[in-house]
């Protein structure tokens, strides 16, 4: 009887979801190895003129650079393209993967070495992935971008939208002025905020073309437009604070803090928009969340050990300029007031 009621509770995936996983999946592999075509690229760039870390503009004119942005450009279409079919729920920590495929292909193209604990944060987010993918809510049926402007409108949303903007507000003019440059989590949190918003609009723009291409026209309806105005607005800012956020910290712990912030607020945004859960089990709620959790395991043991040598722990260093003229990770989530301490 137990079998039986299993079989009964899952039904397999729709084949919209099915859809939206292989497109989540192409995007992981195209911005993945975007990544390791792009180094290539300004690594070859840099040797016959001023590279890029040194303020040069020469990798521009290197095809393998042009080659790596396009594939990233064909993997963020791709990525697009997932949420028009798939619950957020399913397609956002699946971005995980292309840490991995970028952490593989560093460690066979760039000979990057990839070590014991790197391996384990890989399978890590794989088994996350896979306990996500099997357990992710069914996509809702949705015939008119008015149905999607209607749950984008209904208090719940509203509420949380509106919390979300207020909160980017007193970052962006209260806490940013004074702590932008030495607390991490004021950039990132504007970046996260503002991402839950853009993913929601970028899915509600994704099911309106959807459902265009299949001959039922949403260009008509001023709600699409809407939609285009804030994917617009907030891509724009999440590009800008994101910039802000890599340009004063280190990359190895803006990444995976931006990752856990931006997906969990996506994963949220998700569940009050579009109300993944009420279709879902308690058991099958319990089961994915341990899955991204797993997922985060995996993300912060990747980025954690991405420096080690010959198994050695890493060692915080000051971030300079490498032989090849490239970024060294090492600063803290605080950027330390050197001076000011050895005034004192």
């Amino acid at each position: 009887m137990a079998t039986q009621s299993w079989r009964d509770s899952y039904k397999g995936m729709s084949s919209d979801n099915i859809k939206g996983l292989v497109l989540a999946l192409s995007s992981s592999f195209f911005i993945g190895a975007s990544f390791i075509v792009k180094k290539k690229g300004l690594k070859k760039a840099g040797a016959s003129g001023i590279r890029a870390g040194s303020g040069g503009y020469s990798y521009l004119y290197e095809p393998l650079w042009w080659v790596g942005m396009i594939t990233m450009i064909v993997g963020e279409i791709a990525n697009f393209a997932a949420y028009a079919f798939a619950p957020a729920i399913l397609v956002t920590p699946l971005g995980a993967l292309s840490i991995i495929i970028s952490a593989v292909l560093a460690h066979i193209i760039l000979n990057e070495k990839l070590h014991i604990f790197g391996i384990l944060g890989c399978v890590l987010c794989v088994v996350g992935s896979t306990t996500i993918v099997l357990h992710a809510p069914q996509e809702r049926e949705i015939e008119s971008v008015i149905e999607v402007w209607d749950l984008a409108t209904e208090p719940a949303f509203l509420f949380y939208a509106a919390l979300v903007i207020t909160a980017v507000f007193i970052l962006i003019f209260h806490y940013i002025p004074d702590y932008g440059q030495t607390h991490i989590m004021v950039y990132i949190g504007v970046c996260s905020l503002v991402g839950s918003l853009s993913v929601m609009s970028v899915k509600a723009l994704g099911i309106a073309l959807k459902l265009t291409l299949s001959g039922m026209n949403q260009l008509i309806y001023p709600q699409t437009w809407a939609f285009t105005l804030v994917v617009i607005t907030c891509v724009l800012t999440q590009m800008n604070y994101l910039n802000k956020a890599l340009d004063t910290f280190n990359t190895a712990v803006v990444s995976p803090i931006y990752y856990v912030m931006f997906t969990s607020l996506t994963i949220l945004a998700s569940v009050i928009m579009f109300k993944d859960w009420d279709r879902q089990s308690p058991t099958q709620i319990v089961t994915e969340m341990c899955g991204f959790v797993t997922i985060l395991s995996g993300t912060f043991l990747l980025h954690k050990t991405k420096d080690m040598a010959d198994g050695s722990l890493p060692v915080r260093l000051p971030k300079h300029t490498d032989d090849d003229g490239y970024g060294v990770e090492g600063i803290p989530l605080r950027r330390q007031e050197s001076s000011r301490s050895a005034q004192n």
